[in-house]
This record gives C-alpha cells, structure tokens and sequence, in this order.
C-alpha cells in the first residue's frame, strides 16, 4: 500500500511539473507570438514593384531590366486613374482655370498687334476679348449653376464669329465647352466639401504609387516612392475609398467616426470610376510578390530608417558588446576573486560590498551622464583621444553599468565551490593562486557563465548610457573606437520617436 501511493504521488508529481512546463511555454508564447509575428513581417512580406523599385534604386538589388519592365507596365496601369483625375480637378481648380483664360486673352491681344487692322476694329476685338474672359472667370468662381451656364452661354455665342476663327481666342470657347462639360457633373454647394476630399484622395494616391512619372524626383527618399508592401497598400486603399465622417450622435457624448464610402461622396462625377477602378485593378498596378528579405540584417538604412535594414546597427551593437565585455569579464571575476579568496571580513569590505549592490539598482542615465563627464570629458582626453563620444567612451560606461552584476553573480559563483577542493588542492602542495586557477574557476565557471550571459544582455539592451556616449542615429560604418556608431537599442527609440519629435518643430 505504501509503494502504490509513493507511485501515485510521483506520477502526481510528474504530471503537475508537465502541465507546470507546458503553462510557462504558453504564457512565453502569447507574449512572444505577437512579437514574432509582427517582427518576421521585416524579412517575409509581398513586396510590390514599388518595393523592387526602391531596392534597385537604393541598394542596388534586383534585376535592372525586370524593374524597369514592371515599372512601366504599371505606370500603364495607372495612368487612367491620374487622366480622371486631372478631368475632375479642372473643375475645381479655379485659379489655373484663370490663368488659363488670362493667357488666353494676352496671347490673342499679341495677334492683333500684329494684323492689319484699324485702330477702331482693334479696340472692339480687345473689348471683346475682355468681356470674354471676364465672363469666363465670373462662371470659374461662381457657385450658382444658372449664373454660370449663363455665362457660358454668353461666350459660346461667339463661337462662329468669322473675326475670332483661327486665333487664340478661339481657344475660350474650348475652355468654355470643356468647363460646362465638368460642372454638368458637380454639386457646387458641395465644392469646399469636393476640394477637402479631393487633397486626401490625392494623398491616399501618393501613399499607393508614389510621385507621377512627370513629376520631379522628392528631394527625401521617403517621398520617392508609393506602397512598397502589400499590407502598406490596403491600408492606404482603404483610406482611399473611405471618407472619415465625425458626427454626434448623441447630444453631450463625443464625437464618433462613421465612414462614408468616397464613391457615394462623389457620385455623379467624374470621379466616380475612379474608386472601383483602383480597387479591382490594384494588383495589376503594384504587382505585389511574395518576398523574404534576408538583407534586411546587411543592408544599411535611408534616412529617417523608413527602408532598408539595421546592417550597421547590429555591427555597432556587436561592437559595443564586444568592447564593454572585454572589460566586464576580467574585472569582474578578479574583483570577486578577490572579495572571496582574499579580502577578510572587515568594515571595508562590508561597505564595498553595500557600494556594488547599490549600483547594481543605480538607473542606467545616471550612468550616462557619469560616462559623458568621466570618459568622453576627462578620462580619454588625457591620454591623449579625442574629447569626444565613441565607442571607446560608450564601452567602458557599459561595463560600468553591469560591472556589479558580473562582480555579485561570479562572487556567488565562486562562494558555492566546495571548500574540500580547495582543501585537497592546498592539501596536495598547490598554492592559492595554482587552486584558485585550476580548481576553484573551473567549478565554478557554470555560475560565472550565468553572470556573462546576464551582463550580456544588459550591455546589449541599453539606450541611455549610448546615448550620451558614442551612439547615434544615422553615419558611416565606424572605423575605429574612436568613431561613433549607430546601435540597434538607440535605433529603436530613434524609430520610436523621431517623427514625433520632429513634429513638435514649428
């Protein structure tokens, strides 16, 4: 009876320490799914033609001869969306509507300075010309659509004046003909409303394809291209199609969005097939193609990180990392050595040990602040480097910022070897320093290891320190411990809040 239930109790106990395991890997999984997930979508994605564009033209990657032909097979695709429209925009766009009619009438005053004409026949065609574009800008600004048939009525009556064929004039009654032709479609009480939509379905199209191939090259990369990514073009498609309507529905509640189809916002229009009309050929437009970026972990990065990889910040993080643990490893498992094997246990020794566990919780700005005045201000310059943030500078503020974790986990370490092996070792003729080398280090080498990985990762993972110290957020791969470098903890915040900050800016 006893024997079965010690086996009942041990398979009891078998079965928690499974479920307790298979508990813990879930909870590590939710937590670390989404992260996973989100962050794979750097490397695996379905870039669009836009995206291969982008790449041969940054980087260099890609095909030259494909590109090109997917690039124009694509601005094929969109050019009927960029015709509707600029029809669309005729009729809004009053002030070059204006300017349109003033050319008109300069260039038509020009003729006749040149015609054999009298004075008096001169006069009258410039009058007429006059009342022409005057009625022709009265209909462009005017809201009432009796008002301005009227006035394009007024200006197509002269269409077969035989004094007006062949010249330039001639070119008010095309204006005329293709602005009533415009406004038969549009709802002037809703033109402030058409103009407002109009600029963010312009937008929208920027988002998607990027500037016309008429326009000139943006001066900022961000700008010189549209959706690289598939998941970035449905997301401004949708913005596209979908109009954001603030309205109360409640007296004293807040403002709740209700979007309104842009397709019913403009029907009627012109514009109206332009909606469907992306929307089912937008494939045919991006050519979106599965992709897995492995450069992203090589490639360097645009300004602004808006493309590209993080080459150079996992270079200078390695750099960093390297350079601090050189100093960490050795300082530390000498400084315990010492605390353990050789220091007694006195006053002294009592308050080093308070002062490590006490910067061992000191916040990691403090300790920037302490690198920028000690090493990059006083330390390096007097041997003879630049006063000036490094590498260099930014290493040692890292080591001393996890020096007492090192120092508190190989002490710990150091404390949990038998005292029997030291013992057998003095025992056997061995001095302290041959027993704390071959005996003492080597068992407790699995709790110093502990102690690397923990500082490991702290040295890897800091901002603050870098941030006074060496780090930044875009230049040249450095080319020794005295340059800076980029890092992937300070591009991260950089990432994080650089577009906010830079809004801030008047």
């Amino acid at each position: 009876m006893h024997l079965r239930l010690r086996n009942i109790f041990d398979k009891t106990f078998t079965l928690l320490t499974g479920c307790s395991v298979a508990l813990l890997s879930g909870v590590l999984l939710i937590i670390l799914g989404p992260m996973l997930w989100r962050g794979a979508a750097a490397v695996f994605f379905r870039g669009t033609v836009e995206w291969r564009k982008m790449q041969l033209a940054e980087f260099g990657h890609g095909d030259a001869e494909d590109v090109r032909r997917e690039v124009q097979q694509a601005q094929i695709e969109r050019r009927p969306v960029y015709d509707i429209l600029a029809k669309f925009k005729k009729g809004l766009d009053v002030d070059n509507l204006r300017d349109r009619a003033t050319q008109i009438y300069r260039q038509f005053g020009n003729e006749l300075r040149f015609k054999d004409i009298s004075g008096e026949e001169f006069t009258s065609l410039r009058a007429l010309a006059r009342e022409l574009r005057d009625k022709l800008e009265d209909a462009f600004t005017s809201e009432d659509k009796a008002a301005i048939n009227a006035d394009l009525d007024f200006v197509l009556a002269y269409k077969n004046d035989e004094r007006l064929k062949g010249t330039a004039a001639a070119e008010f009654f095309e204006l005329a003909a293709e602005f009533r032709r415009i406004v038969s479609g549009i709802d002037f009480e809703k033109r402030a409303e058409y103009a407002q939509s109009l600029a963010e379905i312009e937008e929208a199209l920027y988002m998607l394809f990027g500037p016309r191939p008429e326009e000139p090259t943006p001066a900022l990369t961000r700008y010189r291209y549209g959706a690289t990514r598939w998941d970035m073009a449905k997301a401004a498609l949708n913005k596209l199609l979908w109009a954001d309507n603030w309205i109360q529905k409640e007296p004293g509640m807040p403002l709740v969005n209700v979007q309104i189809p842009r397709a019913e916002q403009f029907a009627g229009t012109e514009l109206e097939p332009l909606f469907p009309l992306v929307e089912d050929n937008l494939p045919a437009m991006l050519y979106p193609r599965g992709t897995f970026y492995w450069r992203y972990f090589f490639d360097d990065s645009t300004t602004g990180h808006y493309f590209g990889g993080v080459g150079p910040e996992i270079f200078g993080t390695l750099l960093l990392t390297l350079f601090a643990m050189l100093f960490v490893i050795p300082l530390g498992i000498i400084s315990a050595a010492y605390l353990v094997e050789c220091a007694s246990d006195n006053p002294v020794v009592r308050v080093i040990r308070m002062c490590i566990n006490t910067l061992a919780g000191v916040p990691s700005i403090v300790f920037g602040l302490f690198g920028l005045a000690f090493f990059v201000g006083f330390l390096v310059p007097a041997f003879g480097g630049p006063s000036k943030p490094c590498i260099l500078t930014a290493s040692l503020t890292l080591a001393v910022l996890t020096l007492p974790v090192m120092i508190r986990a190989s002490e710990e370490a150091i404390r949990t070897v038998p005292q029997a092996y030291k013992e057998a070792s003095l025992g056997l003729g061995a001095s302290r320093f041959r027993t704390f080398i071959k005996v003492t280090l080597p068992a407790a080498l699995p709790g110093i290891l502990t102690g690397i990985i923990l500082s490991l990762s702290r040295v890897a993972g800091e901002t603050a320190p870098i941030l006074f110290t060496g780090a930044v957020a875009s230049g040249p791969v450095p080319d020794s411990v005295f340059d800076t470098t980029r890092a992937l903890p300070y591009g991260c915040w950089d990432i994080a809040v650089g577009d906010r900050l830079a809004k801030l800016v008047p």
